[in-house]
């Protein structure tokens, strides 16, 4: 017998030691499963994920490329500096955030502590400028204007700055050389964001999180070329981070160089020119609403006629670009951004869009010589046209009786041209339009290049608008609702004309097309595209892609890829229209609207063309334009709530003349004095190491042609070499220009030290001081009110705006 319990032997105890064996031998089956996956299937990953947790990564940042003008001046190029920043990451590790080492960090560098710690802070939908919206783990600059003596003292105490670095850095730097401003060409830098950095990184140009990035202007459009590529230094470091050895080193590769045709000189006269233009314009009265004009907004283009090159391109208001080098202050991010400033970040010249007035003759006279009319007529110029019960007026009912085509241009006959595109509707069916309705006017607008972008290598640029059928079936259907709900039969102005509206503003009317013809109503350009269509009248008929990039060089010299202009195609005409509208763009200048701004002009040696227009926008002030070519280049300028083209414009268009070929106010040509009298071809000398030579350029090259132009004036009878007419007054409005000192921008070293003494810097024009430096914003407005600052996107239906003026109300038209 056993001594063993019988209940030791029972069935359940046994079931119980073979549950405890297989849920052992199960546990060590899945430990040995998982050591296997570990060590062998996996183990070639994790012994490479873990020699990375050895290795530190220290990133040099390379260098950007230059923007050079076509001589070789530095538009925007690089400087060491001091700067003071901050890892996010240290200053979170803290009990307070960081906040007691920033307040102190405030007081060593001479800045507000809540200036400082806005700096720091992340940006999100909630979080407004200034703010950091690079990578959190990268060092935050808190200044870039440092001096020897803070960075100093913030390294000897690096116990009492935790987090705070203080080095030398290559910063980027816009020169300015010569008074220049280039703002909105040039554009301007920030750090990358996160996103970007996914979005980039499994492209050929990835991001770095020390990367800064173009955000506008040239930065943007060549980012790629100029930005290189940082140096990545990778160390074997211990478990206490001691360095051990060095892994790998790629060394960083500096930006390539990018000339551009952008002319230094030829820049600062045209925003001195466009600057002093708004400011003699607000001293003029405007009888149309009797206080003076606001001129709030204005940009001049001055292209190279044979091949679309940019030689300057000025918008107004503008801003110092080094504004946001180091990170932007709040404030000056409000006077960027904010309405009272009137968004001076906008490229006017690119993305100013308004109704371009009689400027846009030409493209109505090419389309009637294509309709089949003659150009010689005789067409009457009678001193009003009436559709109906409205009548559209002739400037100051002033009549000429039976003109050719080319007489309409010279005196800026309105009636003419209303007469052709009524007659043209009323060929294609009037109200009822034929299912194959010609529209030749609006065929030939597109033609010419509008209502699409001119392809410029800036972006953001704006298309304008052709206001054909197709545009007003899309505009009715987006406002139909609206119109509908608010429309009252003889009600108030507004509710009438959205009754009107609701019922037939998908058609194509009688007025539309006349308003159309002479660069009215809900007609929008930009001052590129029409200075794309003047430089291909002057160039026989070549339509360019404007450009400002001329060159991208490697920063050794050795690699040059030059930027060709790119063409188009053709303007849609014969060379003997085409020599006939250029012969009576001549007259313009010689016997017609501009004439008088003109006199003295040596015409045999340099032969003048241009076209005035004075666009008339619904509640507001008239736009003034003036549109002009020589055969080597063509000036466009435009000044919203300015006046009239040749009273607002006209003055300052002469002198940007007058400084490209050396002329006198009294007609004589002095080469010494031309900054350039024919465009530049040649690319900048570049040295055998990689370095580009620029000539030196005057401090301010208007300042010698101001006193040229003074000491001529003393005794002549008019500012600008020309004959007024006997009664002393403008042909147009009586307007006279005016000459008023425009101080130079704040100089980047002084501009934020300045402003905290309380010389705040103002987001303004070139002067940055006066009225020309804080006019308003939208570069024209279309005739209905529209603002054309801010384009709905592409594709979109366009937006319902400030109605349209009812049908039987006569048009106010203001001078050609």
């Amino acid at each position: 017998m056993t001594n063993i319990p019988e209940t030791g032997r029972s069935s359940r105890v046994q079931i119980r030691l073979v549950v405890i064996q297989v849920l052992v031998l199960s546990l060590l089956g899945t430990l040995g499963g998982r050591l296997w996956y570990l060590q062998i299937r996996e183990g070639a990953e994790y012994a490479k994920e873990a020699s990375g947790n050895h290795v530190q990564q220290v990133v040099q940042p390379a260098v950007r490329g230059s923007i050079l003008d076509a001589r070789g001046v530095a538009l925007a190029d690089n400087e060491t500096r001091l700067v003071v920043s901050a890892s996010r990451t240290d200053l979170m590790k803290m009990p307070d955030d960081g906040k007691a080492v920033l307040t102190k960090l405030a007081g060593v560098l001479d800045m507000a502590p809540k200036e400082v710690m806005e700096k720091v802070r992340l940006c999100d939908a909630k979080t407004p400028q200034p703010c950091w919206n690079g990578s959190p783990y990268q060092p935050i600059p808190i200044t870039d204007e440092a001096t020897a003596k803070q960075a100093l003292q913030i390294r000897e105490r690096a116990e009492d700055f935790p987090g705070i670095t203080a080095e030398p850095q290559a910063v980027r730097r816009y020169a300015g050389p010569g008074k220049s401003n280039t703002a909105q060409v040039l554009g301007y830098l920030s750090p990358v964001t996160d996103e970007e950095i996914t979005k980039a990184q499994d492209t050929e140009s990835p991001y770095l999180r020390s990367d800064m990035v173009g955000r506008s202007g040239l930065e943007r459009q060549y980012d790629k070329q100029l930005r290189g590529k940082a140096g990545v230094t990778r160390y074997e470091v211990d478990k206490l981070g001691r360095v051990i050895g060095q892994a790998q080193a790629d060394p960083a590769q500096p930006g390539a160089n990018l000339v551009t045709s952008i002319d230094a000189r030829v820049q600062r006269v045209a925003e001195y020119e466009l600057n002093e233009a708004m400011k003699a314009a607000r001293k003029e009265h405007d009888r149309n609403t009797n206080r003076n004009y606001e001129a709030d907004s204005g940009a001049v283009v001055v292209m190279e006629a044979k091949t679309g090159r940019v030689v300057a391109m000025a918008s107004n208001p503008s801003y110092d670009p080094n504004a946001w080098v180091g990170g932007i202050s709040s404030k000056d991010y409000a006077r960027l951004t904010g309405k009272n400033s009137n968004y001076p970040l906008l490229n006017r010249a690119i993305q100013g869009q308004s109704a371009p007035g009689s400027i846009f003759k030409v493209i109505p006279t090419a389309a009637a010589i294509n309709a089949g009319y003659s150009f010689d007529g005789p067409y009457e110029c009678s001193s009003s046209y009436s559709i109906g019960g409205q009548v559209f007026k002739n400037f100051e009912s002033q009549s000429f009786g039976g003109i050719s085509l080319g007489r309409a241009l010279e005196v800026s006959c309105d009636t003419v041209f209303y007469r052709l595109s009524h007659e043209e509707w009323k060929r294609d069916g009037g109200n009822k339009p034929k299912k194959n309705a010609k529209d030749w006017f609006y065929k030939t607008a597109h033609q010419f290049g509008l209502g699409q972008e001119t392809g410029i290598d800036l972006p953001n640029e704006v298309t304008g608008r052709v206001p054909d059928r197709q545009w007003k079936a899309d505009y009715w259907k987006a406002n139909k609702d609206a119109w509908c709900r608010t429309g009252k039969k003889g009600g108030s102005y507004a509710e009438q004309i959205a009754y009107e509206n609701c019922l037939e503003g998908n058609r194509l009317r009688a007025g539309d097309s006349v308003n159309y013809s002479i660069g009215q109503g809900d007609t929008l350009v930009t001052p590129i595209q029409m200075a794309s269509i003047y430089a291909a009248i002057s160039n026989g008929g070549t339509m360019h892609s404007p450009t400002v990039g001329k060159a991208v060089i490697s920063p050794d010299g050795k690699s040059i890829t030059e930027i060709e202009p790119e063409a188009q195609g053709k303007l849609p005409m014969t060379k003997t229209t085409l020599k006939r509208i250029d012969e009576a763009l001549e007259g313009v200048a010689t016997r017609g609207t501009a004439a008088w701004r003109f006199g003295g002009w040596p015409q045999d040696k340099i032969p003048m063309h241009a076209k005035t227009g004075t666009a008339e926008v619904y509640g507001k002030q008239t736009t003034s334009w003036f549109a002009t070519y020589t055969k080597d280049y063509a000036i466009v300028m435009t000044i919203a709530q300015g006046g009239t083209g040749s009273g607002a414009s006209g003055p300052a268009v002469r002198n940007i003349y007058n400084a490209l070929y050396g002329v006198s106010p009294d007609g004589e040509i002095d080469k010494k004095k031309a900054l350039l009298p024919t465009p530049q071809k040649k690319l900048p000398a570049i040295r055998t190491d990689g370095t580009i030579a620029s000539p030196k350029i005057a401090k301010d090259p208007v300042k010698e042609l101001k006193a040229a132009q003074e000491a001529a004036q003393e005794g002549e009878g008019t500012p600008d070499g020309g004959q007024a007419p006997d009664d002393g007054q403008a042909p147009d409005d009586g307007q006279q220009d005016g000459t008023v000192n425009t101080p130079p921008p704040a100089n980047r070293d002084t501009r934020r030290r300045d402003a905290r003494r309380g010389r705040g810097r103002r987001a303004g024009g070139p002067g940055g001081d006066g009225p020309g430096g804080d006019g308003c914003c939208d570069a024209g407005r279309p005739a209905d009110g529209r603002s054309a600052a801010r384009p709905p996107q592409r594709g979109a239906p366009p937006r319902a705006t400030a109605p349209r003026r009812p049908r039987g109300q006569a048009q106010r038209r203001s001078a050609p």
